[in-house]
């Protein structure tokens, strides 16, 4: 029931969110050029790969160096980008992972496999948030500032494990209605 009525949801969002996703497409290639959008591989849910989407809030080459987290204040980040990461607009695109079956529209975030090798090596039980699908918004984002380290992701674990033990409909619209409401207010802070 909840993968036919996030289904829906995600179609539903797509067609309303089109007049302001051409806008921001318009907008990122207007300020900082091409690719507009932004993918990446993550692991989904029994750590299957797949491809993640987002609107592009960096510069083109941000990573010639390789793989690296990224931190709140990121100096590779655009002015346009950063404006898109407080409003979690960049995640927009992450509604086709919904419709593809990839995503939820809660659950843990799904992690890079570069990174997913050296958390399982550090954490305890890191792997057990495979046990669901990744979600656009979570109970570790809602609860946890921006994670960029080894040690803020073992915190993020706990918030995480706390939702697979836990999920239900009650908890994910909880989830939902407090992240939408930083479209407005920007990104969310510790509670």
């Amino acid at each position: 029931a909840k993968r036919i009525a996030e289904y829906a949801a995600a179609g539903i969002a797509c067609i309303a969110c089109l007049p302001l996703i051409a806008c921001i497409a318009l907008i990122l290639y207007a300020t900082s050029g091409r690719p507009i959008l932004y993918s990446q591989t993550r692991l989904g849910k029994y750590s299957r790969p797949f491809r993640m989407y987002k609107f592009r809030t960096m510069m083109p080459d941000a990573e010639r160096d390789g793989a690296q987290w990224s931190s709140d204040n990121d100096s590779r980040t655009t002015p346009f980008g950063r404006f898109l990461r407080k409003t979690h607009l960049d995640e927009l695109p992450q509604l086709v992972n919904i419709l593809k079956g990839e995503m939820s529209f809660v659950g843990p975030r799904p992690e890079r496999p570069e990174f997913q090798t050296l958390l399982e090596k550090k954490i305890p039980f890191y792997s057990y948030r495979h046990m669901v699908r990744p979600g656009v918004m979570g109970w570790a984002q809602m609860n946890y500032p921006y994670g960029a380290s080894v040690d803020d992701a073992y915190e993020k674990l706990r918030y995480d494990l706390y939702y697979i033990k836990n999920r239900s409909f009650i908890l994910d619209v909880l989830i939902v209605m407090h992240s939408l409401k930083f479209l407005f207010v920007g990104s969310p802070r510790k509670i």
